[in-house]
């Protein structure tokens, strides 16, 4: 109630703010002051509600349905706080909390510019508004109590001192398949408990916490960042539609210029932390794989890079005298479809409409929330693009017709055709799925080499090139140094390293071209103004980037390899020993070490495989050993210890008072059914169920019993051997309504006398990955010279 509360209040403060500032921009009086105020009002109120939140999650209030779904006590505390942003409500709020305190920002940065903060804060507040209404109780709001909707919990998440009393009777549930109780929880259970004076928060004591994937430390970093990207490249739209609603086109690129870089930057390094993150828990061994979620948020940060760099022209132009400038409809474009591209990016993962096709799609919300998506996102983009046809006669581009094909303005322009090219073929290949089409990882590389290509060189030659036009031998004497290093590089690239592939050779090459030439006039303007190399030194990142997508792309290695514990195997030039497995977290988990060796030098590498309790399923953390020229990537496949070998499985589906024939004329007996204790069960202890059962063979009769155990450490079926049969016999499951049952008969093989019978093998996926380091190092550069040129312009401006 007082979650819903605070985030009803933040939306009407947020409304009545961008009302009051459309007031203000018509001409109202004393209307700028109550925007403000309710601007600030809103956002201490979102400040408010996530501390509430995170409070919640900190003690354990599982009677809100978002916390007892994504949280437990189990957790550290950081990965606690990080259930935030787990699920769909949480990181919704994330983002308005983001969107709310960069607005705070944003409302004093336009104050001091005349009459720029009307226009601009209503836009924004308009975007503010919407997503808050993502997280109303009219929506999904985080704070939705777990009995208002129908939901059944396992009994050993339920304060055991209440399973006997008599009012939950009628809500204990069994699962047939799997002997788990459940009780089912809702309104009416609620009401019951309210009456007998319990308080629900006491009686669910536990979670069903995080997602195991989820569960490390990146996990704490990577979606704030990227939200916050997110909630930065809504400035750059709420300064364009600014400029089209008061018809002024002078200084708004001026003054969008270093958000537009800010958001470019923070949503850029967002990708890669994810990208960083898929590799070294995934274990599939890369860091990008075009699935449709992670092309979603590329393809802002590219029409972002876009706008970026025919800004530079439009500013160049109106520096010079000219009141428009140069791509002028283009900038207000690109940096309209850059946050509409934010809101389909979201609409994508959100909706569920990916769930097939993408490992990062949420569930389905719904079909208010999916409606709502479709509003949201159409609203904006209408707007954005009526105003742009409206305004479209005043925004005559200022420009002579017989450009020279040698101007630093046009190498821009084509460096953002470029990259329009790449966004859009990123958009189709994501949307496709949406149309039922799959496609294919060698799609986005085949369409994306040539582009890169001719990116890099077009990079390289727009450094040396000067505005309006420049004569050849300007550029062939600024390209000089460049050149002879570049050709340098390319034979070490083709006989050295042996690169053979024509268009890895183009791409490498190209790559180095640029690098050279941006290192070279760096080292130059460092020299004369160190606050000018931001965007030298993102153009070094990108340059460096593309060499390490070459090498731990296009040249890894990888080899599926059976390590016979204590055997030395040779696997892609190094030796490689399975030494064993050891427990750790409580023997819940477990780390197999395998030794490399290179020469001398001795790595351990550890991987992990544990059975989540999240969902019973294998989980496999790859470890790495990680290195400049190479990383040694070790992802784990599986583990059989082979304590003897096994042959005559049979599966016998068998009722009570029926016979049947296993193995040679083994017959099997089905006497009757072990009921498990009811009181111990609705205490949440340990309690057996199961069958007895009699066994015929030649002469004999074995009366044996057959039961599946439940316990704290979860369900365990206890097999039972029949020396003289040499067989053994095991529940497998059974059905507590029908008392139907289902048991394994396993016959085992005898075994040669003197023959090792146990045998440790580890299943392992290696892979090299050649100088996948330069993806990092590269990485960096780039986000470091989008916050150095951010400094700047923002001082500047």
């Amino acid at each position: 109630m007082i979650g819903n509360l605070i985030l009803s209040l933040a939306l009407a403060f947020s409304i009545f703010s961008m009302i009051m500032y459309v007031f203000t921009f018509r001409g109202a009086r004393n209307t700028l002051g109550i925007a403000r105020l309710s601007y600030h009002a809103m956002t201490m109120l979102v400040i408010t509600a996530s501390v509430y939140l995170s409070f919640n999650i900190i003690t354990h209030n599982y009677e809100f349905d978002y916390i007892y779904n994504y949280s437990n006590d189990q957790l550290s505390l950081g990965m606690l706080l990080s259930t935030f942003w787990a699920g769909q409500e949480g990181s919704f709020l994330l983002w308005v909390l983001f969107a709310a305190l960069i607005g705070v920002f944003l409302q004093s940065y336009t104050s001091k510019r005349e009459d720029l903060e009307p226009t601009v804060m209503f836009s924004y507040t308009a975007v503010v508004s919407f997503l808050l209404l993502m997280v109303s109780p009219l929506l999904k709001t985080p704070f939705a109590y777990l009995w208002a909707n129908e939901i059944y919990i396992e009994a050993a998440k339920i304060n055991q001192q209440f399973l006997s009393l008599s009012i939950l009777q009628p809500f204990l549930m069994s699962d047939g398949q799997s002997g788990q109780f459940y009780v089912k929880v809702n309104k009416e259970l609620y009401s019951l408990l309210a009456g007998q004076g319990i308080e629900f928060n006491t009686f669910i004591i536990q979670g069903k916490g995080l997602n195991p994937l989820l569960q490390n430390f990146w996990m704490q970093i990577h979606p704030p960042i990227l939200f916050a990207g997110f909630a930065l490249a809504t400035v750059p739209y709420a300064f364009a539609i600014s400029a089209l609603m008061k018809n002024y086109y002078k200084d708004w690129v001026k003054q969008s210029f270093p958000w537009s870089l800010g958001a470019g930057g923070v949503l850029g390094l967002g990708i890669m932390l994810g990208g960083y993150w898929a590799y070294g828990v995934l274990g599939w061994g890369g860091y990008w794989a075009w699935d449709p979620v992670e092309n979603s948020s590329l393809i802002p940060w590219i029409i972002l890079v876009a706008v970026i760099h025919t800004m530079i022209v439009q500013r160049k132009e109106q520096k010079q005298g000219k009141e428009i400038g140069r791509f002028a409809k283009t900038n207000l474009i690109l940096s309209i479809t850059a946050f509409v591209l934010v809101i389909y990016s979201t609409f994508l993962t959100r909706s569920g409409i990916l769930g097939d096709s993408s490992v990062h799609s949420f569930v389905d919300p719904g079909s208010l929330v999916y409606l709502f998506l479709v509003i949201f996102l159409l609203t904006f983009l209408i707007a954005g693009v009526g105003l742009v046809i409206y305004r479209w006669k005043n925004l005559s581009d200022e420009h002579n017709a017989n450009e020279n094909i040698w101007s630093r303005e046009l190498s821009l322009f084509n460096a953002a055709l470029i990259l329009l090219a790449s966004a859009i073929i990123v958009f189709f290949g994501t949307s496709a799925p949406i149309f039922g089409v799959t496609v294919e990882i060698s799609f986005y590389d085949e369409m994306h080499i040539p582009l890169a290509i001719v990116m890099l060189i077009l990079n390289a030659l727009s450094l040396v090139l000067k505005w309006k036009e420049t004569e050849g031998k300007e550029i062939f004497k600024g390209l000089r140094l460049s050149l002879v290093l570049t050709l340098v590089f390319a034979i070490l690239f083709i006989f050295v390293a042996g690169v053979k592939d024509f268009m890895m050779i183009l791409l490498g090459v190209s790559a180095a071209f640029a690098f050279f030439i941006n290192v070279e006039i760096c080292i130059k303007v460092v020299a004369k103004n160190f606050k000018k190399i931001g965007s030298y030194l993102s153009h070094i990142g990108i340059a460096i980037f593309v060499l390490g997508v070459i090498g731990s792309g296009a040249y890894s290695k990888h080899a599926d390899v059976d390590l016979v514990k204590g055997e030395k195997q040779n696997v892609l030039v190094y030796d490689m020993v399975f030494t064993g497995y050891e427990p750790f977290e409580n023997n819940t988990k477990y780390r197999f070490n395998v030794v490399v060796t290179d020469g001398s030098d001795k790595k351990v590498v550890s991987p992990v495989m544990y059975i989540s309790d999240f969902n019973q399923s294998m989980m496999r953390e790859p470890d790495i050993v990680e290195g400049f020229t190479n990383d040694i990537y070790i992802s784990p496949v599986g583990y059989e210890d082979n304590e003897g070998s096994s042959s005559g499985q049979e599966i016998i589906k068998i009722n009570p008072g029926e016979e049947k024939v296993a193995g040679e004329k083994i017959i099997v007996r089905y006497v009757d059914f072990i009921k498990p204790d009811m009181t111990v069960m609705a205490q949440g202890g340990d309690f057996e169920m199961g069958a007895n059962v009699i066994v015929q063979y030649e002469d004999k009769i074995e009366e044996i019993r057959l039961v599946s155990r439940k316990s704290g450490e979860g369900l365990t079926n206890i097999p039972v051997e029949i020396k003289a049969l040499g067989a053994v016999l095991t529940l497998n499951h059974i059905d507590p309504m029908t008392k139907a049952a289902e048991i394994i008969f396993q016959k085992q093989a005898e075994q040669p006398q003197g023959q090792n019978v146990k045998k440790e093998v580890l299943s392992i996926q290696a892979s090299i990955k050649p100088f996948v380091s330069l993806v990092w190092i590269g990485v960096f550069f780039t986000v470091l010279g989008f916050i150095i040129a951010m400094i700047k312009r923002s001082k500047e401006e």
